[in-house]
């Protein structure tokens, strides 16, 4: 049999390099080997002010619902509310299909939190996904929509966060297992324009923005490899694996299957009270931070969800879960999709 002469061998070699060079270009990129997009720290610093403080701390402890994720809950107590003297501290992630997910310590403390991190690490963190230390976030941490945060909201969340009592907590840092750990560096888009305030023009203007930053469309949108089904916006049946059992997110477009039957007073009584009658929400739904919400805020949100495109999805956690042919997930009457 031949033997391949050096020159022809360099060549093969080139060309199966050049093969893969142009595949990894129209696929997924080098992003993933050279890391995430960042744009450079600067030493931009946040005054503190009453008006900021009042606001970031509706923000946080509402809207946004930030110590949800990043304080150890109380699952024996209503509505799962963040353990006493702990907010901010950070925990493990309770989603048993995310065991690997730690949200860190975001008080103020130096050695096991945020007491050491600048206001622009916290800045681009929040709204661009880069940690701290340089790292891509996993998008857990929904950067991806606050990206749209104006300029004064990041400053008024930063403000309230280096407010909370500092609380010693040392926790690993997010191991994110392989392949996901290189694709993650796709996602970080660094914010070099100002983002203006939002528009409050209508209720539904108004609304479009808390959404945003209340994060529903995370929850309420049914996802396949990690990624949005096209059409199926707020159409529930994302699962999730809880210390308190498997629960599937419901459909919240205005179809007859989703939330169709609420009216604004209904809307807002089950964010204040966490039951749609006599039905209990799930923890997972985080009605006891959106309760805390006024009620123009709650009015506005209901009024952009009112506009959305109604999707036929019947998702119901009463009932046993079953394999569904529109979202690929197994969720109460998954049979009847």
């Amino acid at each position: 049999m031949p033997r391949l002469g050096g020159k022809m061998l360099t060549a093969i070699v080139i060309l199966v390099l050049a093969v893969i060079s142009v595949g990894v270009t129209f696929t997924i990129g080098w992003r993933p080997f050279i890391g995430p997009r960042a744009r450079a720290l600067s030493d931009r610093h946040f005054e503190p002010s009453s008006a900021r403080l009042e606001r970031g701390k509706y923000l946080v402890n509402s809207v946004m619902g930030c110590l949800a994720c990043h304080t150890e809950i109380d699952f024996s107590k209503p509505g799962s509310p963040p353990v006493a003297g702990r907010l901010g501290a950070g925990k493990r992630w309770a989603d048993a299909t995310l065991p690997w997910v730690v949200a860190p310590n975001i008080t103020p403390d130096k050695d096991s939190g945020a007491g050491n991190w600048t206001d622009d690490m916290l800045a681009r963190a929040i709204r661009e996904g880069i940690g701290h230390d340089g790292r891509a976030l996993f998008s857990l941490m929904p950067y991806e929509s606050y990206r749209s945060m104006s300029d004064e909201d990041l400053a008024s969340v930063i403000v309230y966060v280096r407010s909370l009592p500092a609380v010693r907590n040392q926790l690993p840092v997010t191991q994110i297992p392989f392949p996901i750990n290189f694709l993650i560096n796709n996602v970080p888009q660094p914010v070099n324009a100002q983002v203006a305030a939002p528009d409050q023009s209508t209720p539904v203007a108004r609304g479009a923005y808390l959404v945003k930053m209340g994060i529903c469309a995370d929850c309420h949108t049914p996802k396949e490899k990690g990624q949005p089904i096209a059409g199926m916006d707020f159409a529930g049946g994302l699962v999730f694996s809880l210390p308190t059992g498997v629960v599937a997110s419901a459909n919240i477009t205005p179809d007859a299957s989703g939330i169709s039957y609420y009216d604004e007073d209904l809307f807002v009584h089950s964010m204040r009270e966490g039951k749609v009658g006599a039905r209990q929400l799930n923890f997972a739904m985080p009605w006891l931070f959106y309760g805390k919400m006024t009620d123009d805020d709650l009015k506005s949100m209901f009024a952009f969800l009112r506009t959305l495109k109604p999707v036929k999805h019947r998702v119901d956690n009463a009932v046993p879960p079953t394999f569904c042919q529109r979202c690929r997930q197994r969720h109460g009457l998954g049979e009847n999709n």
